[in-house]
């Protein structure tokens, strides 16, 4: 299904509103939209199955783009907003992109990129140009609005991690021509089938869109014929605004999103009706506990829990009333059998951490990187893994305890920072938090924590004071060796706008200022 399958049944519904400049467009116009995009490609000898990129801040005009690219059969990399241009260079010619989409927001950027990316044919920029770009709005009136002549094929994305240890890598799949009339997502059945999407949805996306999950589920949603709210980006208020004066149906958010509505004044969070939602999900991170608990109590059991990765290799999966009823879990798997590892890559039995693998799930590859797709692998199954760290209980629920690439080894004790992140969220002073391992000359790494303050303290004996607060209070929830020795402040921490920490960059800091190497 595609926005031009809706033009004969309600052209003039709104597919499209940007929440922040207020553009809407119909699906009417944005099949036309798309139409005109799709025959730019073309015209620019872009097949089916070959690649262009996308690289602007949530834009009124982003969701035609990607749209053009899909009815064109392309294989688009919608590349994030926050890539250094160094990362966003690689990216364009790892991925071999033929076209480039960007904004003159980001023309500082475009500018630093483009003698780096010689293979790039066609470069546009949108709200104005600058050399080397030509500009988007000028190329596109020029193509027709109807739909290319010959069969149309579904494109597909190609998206990269967030390069959170290392650089990005694309997640490619062997791109099949299967017509555009008939083609729906795995997304778009999700939505349908497991959190009750249907063309009255009006579906309300918080985060950037360059994102694996809010591209795909909006993509999902207009698959549809569901009306798609799109934020700039996450403010907590505005978040609310927007579910009341919109009457949202479904959204999708972060946890770190979550603590940022709980850390809103009383009266502030009672102001706006929520009563619309019906569905709330949650993924990219496990929820701490008590956080869920609370949005539960305030939303309802509306909240829906998933794991799973762009990689597509499984995805697990729970309600509100199974969350309760196994509290900490991310779910049990739906479409997948699921296996926790050792060292060896021997099982381990219910209740025992270790490395979570998938079986049944998509195939997959990193994109021009062989050694990375095979370390996704099990050394002697057929099955894959995202790199987490987890165990099953009894009833075949999963419980995430973290990131394999996170762990502390500290005088031999294994530990995982996110138990010690999960208490310390829910102090009321501390918006957000970081735990990881700083080097120990002793026991060669010691618990680390960088805290996002409510308030900064204002000298060395107020920060003394909070620090010595804190750790107290994770001590009174958890044995001493997980929780932190020293804690620092900082006034933001480096979050990727999809709630993902950045916590390699915080790490690499302090082992280089020790003089240390990881």
């Amino acid at each position: 299904m595609y926005p031009g399958a809706f033009v004969t049944t309600h052209p003039d519904k709104l597919a499209v509103i940007m929440a922040g400049s207020g553009f809407t467009q119909t699906f009417a116009e944005l099949d036309a939209a798309a139409n005109r995009v799709s025959h730019l490609l073309r015209a620019a000898g872009v097949q089916p199955g070959d690649h262009v990129a996308i690289c602007m801040e949530n834009h009124d005009r982003y969701f035609e783009i990607t749209w053009g690219c899909y009815y064109a059969g392309a294989v688009y990399t919608n590349c994030s907003s926050r890539l250094t241009s160094s990362e966003l260079a690689y990216i364009l010619n790892d991925s071999a992109a033929k076209v480039f989409f960007t904004s003159k927001y980001k023309s500082d950027q475009a500018a630093e990129v483009l003698p780096e990316t010689p293979n790039v044919q066609l470069r546009l920029m949108l709200d104005g140009t600058i050399p080397g770009y030509e500009s988007y709005e000028a190329a596109v009136e020029a193509q027709p609005a109807t739909a290319l002549p010959e069969q149309r094929f579904a494109g597909t994305d190609m998206l990269y991690s967030s390069g959170t240890t290392g650089k990005p890598k694309g997640v490619a799949r062997a791109f099949v021509e299967q017509p555009l009339e008939t083609t729906g997502t795995g997304v778009m059945g999700l939505l349908a089938l497991l959190f009750g999407g249907t063309n009255d949805t009006v579906y309300l996306s918080p985060a950037p869109l360059y994102h694996a999950a809010p591209l795909r589920f909006c993509i999902a949603a207009h698959q549809l014929g569901a009306t798609v709210i799109a934020m700039e980006h996450f403010d907590p208020e505005q978040y609310l605004q927007a579910i009341e004066h919109y009457g949202a149906t479904h959204s999708q958010v972060v946890p770190t999103m979550f603590v940022r509505l709980l850390k809103l004044p009383a009266d502030v969070r009672a102001k706006y009706d929520v009563s619309s939602l019906q569905y709330v999900i949650h993924a990219a991170a496990p929820c701490p506990v008590p956080i869920k608990e609370q949005m539960i109590e305030w939303f309802g059991p509306v909240i829906h829990e998933y794991y799973a990765g762009t990689e597509g290799n499984g995805f697990v999966y729970c309600n509100s009333d199974m969350w309760l009823a196994h509290k900490g879990t991310v779910g049990t798997p739906i479409n997948c059998v699921l296996h926790i590892c050792g060292e060896e890559g021997e099982e381990l039995p219910v209740g025992e951490s270790g490395t979570v693998y998938f079986e049944g799930g998509a195939e997959f590859e990193y994109h021009n990187d062989p050694e990375k797709t095979k370390g996704s692998r099990h050394p002697s199954q057929p099955w894959s893994t995202l790199g987490d760290v987890g165990y099953l209980d009894a009833d075949n629920f999963l419980y995430l305890t973290d990131r394999k690439a996170y762990m502390i080894i500290s005088g031999g004790v294994n530990i995982y920072p996110q138990e010690a992140e999960n208490v310390l969220v829910t102090h009321p002073k501390v918006i957000d938090v970081a735990v990881f391992g700083v080097p120990n000359d002793d026991f060669g790494e010691e618990v680390k924590a960088v805290v996002h303050p409510t308030t900064m303290p204002a000298d060395a004996d107020e920060a003394a004071a909070l620090a010595h607060e804190l750790i107290a209070y994770c001590r009174s929830q958890l044995a001493d060796i997980k929780c932190p020795r020293t804690i620092d402040f900082r006034p933001e921490l480096p979050r990727h706008a999809t709630g993902k920490l950045y916590k390699r960059l915080l790490k690499d800091e302090y082992w280089a200022a020790a003089g240390r190497a990881i």
